[in-house]
């Protein structure tokens, strides 16, 4: 069999910085009381790494949201927006910089700093504030979404099923 024109893709890392399906997200029964303050830390971690990009968009969603009402603000916020999709949502690539790879966490975090300090400069700070609280009830989602025995399977990709999987020989 020939494997003519086929692209071979690496199989994704189970913490590799992507937007996963929002109904993974939103999955009601994967919700339960953390046992102890360890195991909400440890959900917390590991959610966070997995849905890192859909707690992005949510951030962003109610930053923008909060500033509807205040056009310098907004506009701003248009342009950060356009920082935002141009470094960390459409990229393709890598982002690599004078030769380094520069990871996802690494732009996220400056780019979270500049959005709040420019919009800050615009007179918006309730607003900012009230959006920063939703912000924060919404990320304690990562606490209380279980990740252990059944909600396993939906956080993780088996990577050796994926490696492991192979054409059939044709003799």
């Amino acid at each position: 069999m020939t494997t003519y024109g086929t692209i071979t893709t690496p199989p994704l890392s189970p913490l590799e910085t992507t937007r996963r399906p929002w109904k993974l997200f939103f999955n009601f029964q994967s919700f339960n009381l953390p046992t102890n303050f360890n195991d909400a830390i440890s959900r917390y971690k590991t959610n966070i790494c997995f849905f890192e990009m859909n707690y992005t968009i949510i951030l962003l969603i109610i930053l923008f949201l909060s500033l509807l009402l205040h056009p310098t603000s907004l506009i701003v916020f248009l342009e950060l927006m356009a920082a935002w999709l141009f470094l960390y949502f459409l990229r393709d690539e890598p982002f690599v910089v004078f030769g380094r790879l520069i990871s996802d966490r690494v732009v996220v975090f400056p780019m979270l700093i500049l959005t709040v300090v420019f919009i800050l400069f615009t007179g918006t700070i309730f607003n900012i504030f009230v959006a920063v609280l939703m912000c924060v009830v919404i990320v304690l989602h990562a606490a209380f979404r279980n990740t252990n025995d059944y909600c396993i399977a939906d956080l993780f990709i088996d990577e050796e099923d994926v490696i492991s999987f192979s054409p059939p020989n044709v003799s």
